[in-house]
């Protein structure tokens, strides 16, 4: 069910989403502050979650205002691609569609199909960089991914499949390269051991370093990611 929670700053799209193993009401703020969700467990009313979401509305003004700032895909903005900077610079006349040269991503066409050609150009990469990496780092373990998907998911970075899909949230290409290695070693590692016990940890560890210092970096700066564009 999708409603609004009426806030000082505007309506905030909410969602309700009832959960069997709940035991109480809870309130959370989407990644990309476009959006509230309240968890309602069985035999609470809709209209219960609602009004829990309306009295929370002073926490949702401050969790909004504590956000970093939106970063929307124009010309002049900077994207941190893997850890390197690149300027999107808008050249209306060429024919490249998006296309990386140096410290540049030179996108095409009208200004209002600048943001989808560059997420669609960071889909692309991501693509490609996470394919190869996934299958370097599945190399190691002796697996093999059955295939890599590329999305934008709200609560996750990436998942691996029962079937042995990889997918990966687009958004990592905006992470330094370190923390994108991590992820994937991640989700590598479940190829393996299903599980995050002891010897998961160490799998994704034999294969991946630095892997604290990338989970400190996405608990403290994975917001940032869902800024952009």
């Amino acid at each position: 069910m999708t409603d609004v929670v009426r806030l000082a700053t505007g309506d905030l799209p909410l969602t309700l989403r009832r959960h069997a193993g709940a035991r109480r009401l809870a309130l959370r703020l989407r990644p990309d502050g476009d959006g509230v969700v309240v968890t309602v467990p069985q035999g609470v009313s809709a209209a219960e979650g609602l009004d829990f979401a309306s009295r929370h509305a002073a926490w949702l003004e401050q969790r909004l205002a504590s956000l970093p700032p939106r970063m929307p895909f124009t010309a002049g903005t900077v994207l941190p691609v893997l850890g390197s900077n690149v300027v999107i610079e808008h050249r209306p006349e060429a024919r490249t569609g998006a296309r990386r040269n140096g410290h540049s991503l030179i996108v095409s066409g009208l200004s209002e199909h600048l943001t989808r050609r560059v997420t669609d150009w960071l889909r692309r990469e991501a693509r490609r960089e996470f394919a190869e990496r996934s299958f370097e780092f599945a190399a190691r373990l002796d697996r093999r991914p059955k295939r890599i998907r590329i999305s934008d998911p709200r609560t996750r970075w990436g998942s691996c499949g029962a079937d042995g899909t990889l997918s990966y949230s687009w958004r990592l290409m905006l992470a330094p390269e370190t923390v994108a290695d991590y992820v994937v070693a991640h989700e590598v590692a479940h190829l393996a051991v299903r599980n995050h016990g002891p010897a998961f940890w160490r799998t994704v560890a034999s294969i991946c370093d630095g892997v604290d210092a990338a989970r400190v970096w996405l608990r403290r700066h994975g917001p940032t990611l869902h800024r952009y564009g």
